[in-house]
């Protein structure tokens, strides 16, 4: 299939080139030419078309359904693409918004659009930096007819079932076997970056949960202990040892036992964790729905205490964010 791609940036230059790949043709766009001319020159010769403007791309789009992937910073940058593809784009074609947009702006982004017969599809996006081998994790939504339209690149882009166990009871009847492979239709627009919003709600407890027990292993060494309940505490080993068969092992513990393996100070990083808004947006849809999310909710302040002051449990968050995201410390 071919589609445009918006925005070339950690994720969107790799979901570009893991599409040409896996067959597919891609027009490039990004505000910094050099972005697209390096995106260009990865991808798999003769699969990419390189564009200097929105507007170029669409009229390089060959297909009888024009398809443009939008992968920018949610809010006013991809409002702004957004409505300008509704003036560029016609009846079925499709426009996806594969960000962290808020999933209320995508309800009524896809009602403006189908206004013009465009159809909108969102998807929620997670893999980070290491999607363009791994594949990408995707929830999305929108119409059955588009989002079945748009199933071969999802499915190129997603990490399929690969050596994944299988959970037992994924043969009843009525689960979606797209589950599997890594990607899924929750529902109508909206609801993938619903879901992707609440996934991301969850990360930070799970990451808080880790970086507070880190700290306080860390600590075990104070002085202000009795000398014979002190322990010096090797954090790169029990981050290592943690990942061998415990129940707490997991891709978040991966990254903290690299980033320990390699400074186990981690004094690379301040520790200032910013939040991206979808711990913010899962505790509004909480409060919305009076359920109680108390972790979320203490995770996220956590992260506003460390831009006043930090201790290591903030390093170990910066580490994490680092490692699967490569998001860096604003300095």
């Amino acid at each position: 299939m071919q589609i445009g791609i918006v925005g070339l940036g950690r994720m969107g230059g790799n979901i570009a080139v893991r599409l040409t790949r896996h067959g597919h043709d891609v027009v490039l766009f990004d505000r910094t030419p050099e972005v697209v001319t390096k995106t260009f020159d990865r991808a798999e010769k003769g699969r990419a078309v390189a564009a200097d403007s929105v507007s170029d791309l669409v009229s390089k789009l060959t297909a009888e359904r024009k398809i443009v992937w939008v992968m920018l910073p949610a809010g006013e940058i991809t409002e702004a693409c957004v409505q300008e593809l509704r003036g560029l784009l016609g009846k079925d074609d499709i426009v996806i918004d594969g960000g962290n947009s808020y999933y209320k702006d995508d309800v009524r982004r896809a009602h403006e659009l189908m206004e013009k017969g465009i159809h909108y599809i969102d998807v929620g996006t997670s893999g980070g930096v290491w999607g363009l081998d791994r594949g990408y994790c995707m929830m999305y939504g929108g119409t059955k007819d588009s989002t079945d339209h748009i199933d071969p690149i999802l499915k190129a882009l997603a990490p399929g079932k690969g050596d994944v166990v299988r959970t037992i009871g994924r043969d009843r009847e009525g689960l979606d076997p797209r589950a599997e492979e890594g990607y899924l239709h929750c529902g109508p627009a909206g609801s993938g970056h619903f879901v992707k919003m609440v996934h991301n709600g969850i990360e930070y407890g799970m990451m808080q949960a880790f970086a507070e027990g880190f700290d306080v292993m860390k600590s075990k060494n104070s002085p202000a202990l009795q000398e014979d309940q002190r322990f010096d505490l090797n954090m790169a080993d029990i981050a290592e040892v943690w990942r061998r068969g415990s129940v707490v092992s997991s891709w978040l513990l991966d990254l903290t036992a690299d980033a320990l393996a390699k400074n186990e100070s981690l004094s690379e990083f301040s520790g200032e964790v910013a939040d991206s808004g979808e711990g913010r947006w899962t505790i509004e849809a909480a409060i919305e729905e009076s359920v109680p999310v108390p972790v979320m909710t203490a995770s996220l302040f956590t992260r506003f205490r460390s831009r006043t002051g930090n201790n290591y449990a903030e390093k170990i968050l910066s580490a994490m964010r680092f490692g699967f995201g490569g998001h860096v410390e604003k300095k």
